[in-house]
């Protein structure tokens, strides 16, 4: 994606069945499950980049002793410093206690994140700052163990006003209205609940305290606890949780918008967002890799006893579309056979603008997350020119050398054309220097192309289309082609999201600002105030959780209308060659990821009714100036 925009937060949660020292026996180290949640989070490292936090439960831990450690970061290469972190504490143990560094018991007793359940998390923040506050895991704590909860996760609730008062009724007091701390608090009211209700049938058959203890924890109803908390969310997501006494578990949004993959066997269980990390780390086949249903989460309890409860009614799976586009790695083999079809469906469509001139046209990538759509695009185009060569072979009546090898010689240019420049990307982050640098964010390969020659670039979306007018199309001019064509994997992105991506305003939206163009100049504003006054009505009444009344602002114009319109807001007024953009069809997106049809920044069709009264909510601000989240 040449816009720079958010990305997906990521989890991993491991939890070993075994006991500690049957790892340092089988794998001889006594840092297994350290070992694997590196892996977990590394893998997942393009899933965030604001900061990262691990947390641990030991379990079985005697009164006085700490069983629960946490470290977060947001410093640069946060993965990196949370281990950092913790293997500065091992090699002082190695330094000053050489003997115990493959003690398991002794380590356990002595060293944080040492146990045996895991949480991690990587964060790009879309609501609230980035500093460490913001970073997960989250903790609620208590002296009773059964009531203290770590908590994080992959999620954007569209109601957080609502949960929030929620939080107020029950007598609370949040010291925050993120989505985060009203779901670490409404899961931590209703597990206090729990808690207070197992006393209370209890406390009069236990004399010893301790032993009460010990049982409420053992009979704590993790599915009760979740189904009364998720009751009123409305958003997307992937929550995982740690219980103190040892209980854990993650919860899947009922339309599965967010994604989350977990994996069994007798030695542990691992949770997240992705499955090929979970492949990678335990190099097993992906078919022992299975996928959370939707609304449904997986249940560990503290004796090792792991099943699936159904916690929210499942509602029509819309997994995310984007995920499968862009945020996912795409070494996982569904995923990258869907990147490839996404290109194959669109070389039709290239063809047609360059007039099959084959010969004058050089075909390229930007960036490096369109590669494996490239590779479709052209193993299509390839081909559709190897049966035309062997039509015109048929045809050709003067069989000579030089006209067999003109045909069989011919087909599709490849060359690398733009190379981006981390280093420079990461230094301009001060608005005040980035136009007059941003130029530069992209090297280009000179020589390779004609002022004869078509370039076709193929990149994963368009969303704002602010790097592409001020940096790559200013870049690629330079090789003064004869036409540019920008190629998006993805269909016109119309909409906001309000389920985790940071695209939450319409008028950073290039299709929207197109669409209102084009009403404007055919003096259709009036279609403008009509939407604006039912999106402010819907407000105040049910009308705004059923009805998308944004989609009248598109419903006017043909989709290459506004792909036109999109082709004049982002060409640069200084460049010669002609410049033209190319869309995915929202049918044939459908048609390369046939499990993950959740395509409401396309289609404007959201899964939840929050998604409606959001995208109402962020028409009114446009409207009004208000410059800020609609969420």
């Amino acid at each position: 994606m040449s816009d720079d925009i958010k990305h997906e937060c990521g989890v991993a949660m491991i939890r070993l069945l075994k006991p500690l020292n049957f790892y340092k026996k089988k794998y001889n180290t006594a840092r297994y499950a350290l070992n694997k949640m590196y892996l977990l989070m590394q893998k997942q490292v393009n899933r965030g980049q604001d900061g990262a936090g691990l947390a641990n439960i030991k379990l079985n831990v005697p009164p006085g002793k700490r069983y629960i450690s946490r470290y977060r970061t947001n410093l640069q290469n946060p993965v990196r410093e949370v281990f950092k972190y913790i293997d500065d504490k091992f090699d002082n143990v190695s330094k000053t206690h050489p003997t115990k560094i493959n003690d398991v018991k002794w380590l356990k007793d002595n060293m944080p994140f040492s146990g045996e359940i895991f949480l991690g998390h990587l964060r790009y923040g879309t609501y609230g700052g980035n500093s460490i506050e913001n970073c997960h895991p989250f903790l609620r704590q208590n002296n009773w163990k059964s009531r203290n909860l770590v908590l994080a996760g992959n999620f954007n609730m569209t109601n957080v006003d609502e949960l929030f008062n929620q939080l107020i009724d029950l007598g609370q007091h949040p010291k925050d209205k993120s989505d985060t701390v009203t779901i670490l608090e409404k899961i931590g009211h209703f597990l206090d609940e729990e808690n207070s209700k197992i006393f209370n049938n209890l406390k009069n058959k236990f004399q010893d305290r301790q032993e009460l203890a010990n049982e409420i924890a053992n009979k704590i109803n993790v599915k009760d606890v979740l189904v009364n908390s998720a009751k009123k969310w409305d958003g997307g997501y992937l929550i995982c949780g740690l219980f103190g006494h040892g209980d854990c578990f993650a919860l899947r949004d009922p339309s599965g918008i967010r994604p989350g993959y977990f994996y069994k066997d007798d030695e542990i269980v691992i949770v997240a967002s992705e499955r090929a990390v979970i492949q990678t780390a335990m190099n097993v086949n992906q078919n022992k890799i299975h996928e959370i249903s939707p609304g449904t989460a997986i249940i560990i309890k503290k004796n090792g006893t792991v099943y699936n409860e159904v916690i929210v009614n499942p509602q029509k799976k819309l997994s995310c579309s984007f995920e499968r586009i862009y945020f996912s790695r795409g070494n996982d083999a569904e995923i990258y056979s869907e990147r490839k079809k996404l290109g194959n469906f669109l070389a039709d469509k290239i063809l047609h603008s360059i007039k099959n001139d084959l010969k004058n046209t050089v075909f390229s990538f930007i960036p490096n997350t369109s590669e494996t759509a490239f590779y479709g695009m052209i193993d299509r185009i390839d081909k559709l020119n190897k049966k035309s060569q062997l039509e015109k072979l048929l045809k050709l009546e003067n069989k000579n050398l030089s006209n067999l090898e003109e045909i069989v010689f011919s087909g599709p240019r490849i060359e690398k054309i733009a190379i981006k420049d981390a280093k420079l990307r990461t230094f301009i982050a001060d608005d005040s220097n980035r136009d007059s640098l941003v130029t530069h964010v992209y090297d280009i390969t000179y020589g390779q192309i004609k002022n004869s020659d078509n370039l076709v670039i193929i990149d994963d979306s368009i969303v704002r289309g602010t790097t592409l007018k001020k940096s790559i199309l200013n870049i690629l001019s330079r090789l003064n082609p004869k036409k540019i064509v920008i190629v998006s994997s993805a269909p016109q992105i119309r909409y906001p999201d309000c389920y985790g991506i940071d695209m939450s305003k319409l008028d950073n939206l290039v299709a929207f600002k197109a669409a209102i163009q084009l009403l404007k100049e055919r003096k259709m504003d009036k279609l403008i105030d009509e939407v604006y006054t039912r999106c402010k009505t819907s407000l105040n009444d049910s009308s705004g959780d059923k009805i998308n009344f944004v989609k009248k602002i598109y419903e006017q114009f043909e989709y290459s209308e506004i792909s036109n319109m999109i082709t004049k807001f982002i060409t640069p007024d200084n460049i010669s060659c002609k410049v033209e953009i190319i869309f995915q069809d929202l049918i044939k997106l459908h048609e390369a990821c046939p499990n993950h049809i959740g395509d409401w920044y396309f289609s404007g069709d959201y899964p939840t009714k929050g998604g409606n009264r959001f995208v109402n909510k962020a028409f009114t601000y446009y409207i009004e100036g208000i410059k800020k989240r609609a969420y």
